[in-house]
């Protein structure tokens, strides 16, 4: 039940009518116990930077998850961001910190990786190939050289994307080994299709997968529908894989950490999240 002690965290983005966020994090707060409640706010971009400024003046506000057409522009309302953000060059969570300043971090990748990690794939080492250096692509990399991949391969049909993304890579991980030009999956551990091909029947695959191998890890970020063509090809070469929801649910437990509540697991998430749907709106 919402009371005065309820804390609040600002869905903030444009159009809001897509919005999956509240119909996960809603139930799972009153399954726990939790005083809080995500609230959708539609927000178009001349009305933006005044928006989030007036939202962290409320004293209930726990943080705000920040979703397209925005994630770009808050990189420099903020006071502190992470390397992940300066990489991804996009940020969609925001907290206050106790001085008062305004704190930012990129999860898109994070889900992405975690799930990764916890289907059994070491990352540490690993050599990825990432196709599409957009958003979620940008958001893969950078958490991709957060857990110290050997090296990274970026490929976009745009190469002043890929060779810009390539660049922040270098200046935050000089380590990494980063190439761009090629989306040739051969002798790559992780293969990610980061575009929007699999979102519309009968789209090009974004690489050939005859050049899979079958120990290569393959994911996907479209969520249109579960299995996409190229996931269904690369199961068929024998490759492990993860569906594009996946980065979704897994995700949610690092923005949980990050705004300070307890922890969970993606699966717990999903099932709390099933059983609303099927006993009707939690929140």
């Amino acid at each position: 039940m919402i009371n005065g002690s309820t804390e609040i965290i600002a869905h903030i983005g444009y159009p809001t009518f897509s919005f999956k966020s509240p119909m996960i994090y809603n139930p799972y707060f009153e399954h726990a116990g939790i005083n809080a409640i995500v609230v959708p706010m539609g927000c178009q971009v001349p009305d933006y930077p005044a928006l989030l400024k007036a939202v962290f003046s409320l004293t209930n506000i726990r943080g705000a998850l920040i979703t397209m057409p925005h994630k770009v522009a808050t990189v420099d309302l903020l006071d502190e961001v992470t390397p992940t953000v300066r990489v991804a060059g996009a940020c969609n969570a925001v907290r206050r910190a106790a001085d008062g300043r305004l704190m930012g971090d990129m999860f898109d990748g994070a889900g992405f990786v975690r799930g990764v990690q916890r289907k059994g794939l070491p990352l540490t080492d690993a050599r990825a190939l990432v196709v599409g250096c957009g958003g979620v692509g940008s958001a893969i990399a950078a958490s991709l050289a957060g857990v110290d991949v050997a090296s990274i391969s970026l490929f976009d049909v745009h190469g002043d994307r890929a060779a810009a993304l390539a660049a922040r890579l270098r200046d935050n991980y000089p380590r990494i080994q980063v190439r761009t030009g090629s989306n040739d999956p051969v002798g790559h551990d992780l293969v990610v299709n980061a575009t929007p091909l699999g979102m519309h029947a009968g789209d090009p695959l974004p690489l050939d997968v005859n050049r899979l191998a079958p120990e290569t890890f393959v994911g996907e970020v479209v969520m249109a529908t579960e299995v996409t063509a190229f996931l269904a090809a690369a199961r068929a070469r024998g490759c492990r894989t993860q569906i594009g929801a996946d980065m979704l649910f897994e995700q949610i437990p690092a923005y949980l950490e990050f705004f300070g509540f307890p922890g969970t697991s993606a699966e717990h998430l999903r099932a709390v999240a099933s059983a609303a749907t099927l006993t009707g709106p939690a929140a």
